[in-house]
């Protein structure tokens, strides 16, 4: 199996143009925390008041105007044999440059996806320094606007021009704190002969020729293979409410699927429509016998449908779910802290069991935000509470280019 190291500990922070920086900061740089940013690292050592308290935002907006970076280091010794060694970082806020003991080994310029470098030609036996250099949001923004030209906005910041919460650069209903930092998981990651790169369920429900209910799982995988396991057949098997498949990879092959059935399952209804029953979902990937990875979530058995047809009132529009028009009762979610990374699990929940607790059956993902964590999505399939997902770039006119 694959060996991950997290790496959470012995980061340092610090400002790399430090004639913008109050000189309390200093050269050599404050503990960090990862997942984290760096204002609530500066928060941390007492270096800057609450931002959300009466005008300390607008004291602080030098902070997006800074450079960054973080450091920290690493023993590899125990990796010395792997194929493959990569660097997984969940979450990069924003534009960012990884080096490696002192290498280049990967650039970020999207907050919203994760990306993976790989990390063997800047690798050394045991101690290896990984810095992440983060450029000024406001500077990467503004040269970017400079060169494409203005598009139309709601507001006076230039927050289009780059792949970020937009929101950061302040909204009707939140402060302009343009942050920076490793904001979610990082990891080195050491595997062999292949490893699982996605796995996409389709879920769907169907009638059967007898009139009884039937549950699809459409299973599509793409896996990653190592230089040796090109010329290796694996096996990806998928389990579900006691039903299992699995279908050979041929050699050279990285794409596949493989739908499981399950007979009368238990359906997935909103809140105050029926129950919210969930099914486990693992798929498996292996080689001669040997497990490589492993993919693991929760399902829920339902059809989601739009109506769009015209009726004598004009053309409706309204969610259909398992056939059954719903009373959509909802509010609009906006990301729940400026510093995304100090919403875990507990506050999450606390949250939607106020949306709960208010008869509400579905949230909407503004589209001025982010993508959320599996934590809310998973909560919101225990709870009964449909999503609706903004894109996030919908709140201005955003250059095509």
């Amino acid at each position: 199996m694959a060996v991950r190291i997290e790496l959470r500990e012995n980061w340092v922070l610090r400002a790399d143009d430090p004639a913008e920086v109050p000189v309390e900061i200093g050269p050599a740089g404050i503990p960090a925390t990862v997942p984290g940013c760096v204002h609530t690292d500066l928060m941390a050592a007492n270096l800057i008041p609450d931002p959300y308290q009466g005008r300390n935002e607008t004291e602080l907006g030098w902070i997006g105007r800074t450079q960054w970076s973080y450091t920290t280091t690493f023993d590899a010794t125990a990796l010395a044999e792997a194929e493959r060694i990569d660097l997984e970082c969940a979450g990069l806020d924003t534009v960012a440059t990884v080096f490696l003991n002192g290498t280049e080994v990967g650039q970020s310029r999207n907050m919203h996806r994760s990306y993976r470098f790989d990390l063997r030609r800047a690798l050394r036996d045991g101690t290896n320094e990984l810095r992440v250099e983060f450029a000024s949001p406001y500077s990467y923004a503004t040269a970017l606007r400079d060169k494409l030209g203005d598009r139309p906005n709601a507001y006076p910041e230039p927050f289009q021009f780059i792949r970020k919460m937009a929101c950061n650069f302040g909204w009707d209903w939140g402060p302009t704190l343009v942050t920076s930092g490793i904001w979610r998981s990082i990891h080195v990651h050491a595997w062999h002969t292949a490893r699982l790169a996605q796995v996409v369920p389709l879920i769907t429900v169907a009638r059967t020729h007898d009139g009884s209910l039937e549950g699809r799982v459409l299973v599509r995988v793409e896996v990653e293979r190592s230089e040796h396991g090109e010329d290796t057949e694996l096996v990806v098997r998928v389990r579900i409410a006691d039903r299992e498949q699995s279908i050979a990879v041929p050699a050279g092959v990285c794409r596949t699927e493989l739908e499981v059935t399950v007979p009368d399952p238990d359906l997935w209804w909103p809140r105050g429509y029926g129950d919210q029953p969930l099914y486990d979902l693992r798929v498996d990937l292996a080689a001669h016998g040997e497990e490589l990875d492993t993919w693991q979530r929760r399902i829920g058995f339902r059809t989601v449908e739009l109506d769009t047809g015209v009726d004598e009132d004009g053309r409706r529009f309204t969610i259909v779910v398992n056939g059954v028009p719903v009373l959509v009762k909802g509010a609009n979610w906006i990301p729940d802290d400026c510093f995304v990374s100090r919403v875990g699990r507990d506050r999450y929940a606390a949250r939607i069991d106020q949306a709960v607790a208010a008869n509400m059956n579905l949230l909407r993902v503004w589209g001025g935000g982010r993508y959320e964590s599996e934590d809310f999505y998973e909560l919101c399939d225990e709870r009964g509470i449909l999503v609706w997902q903004d894109f996030l770039f919908a709140c201005a006119a955003y250059p095509e280019e």
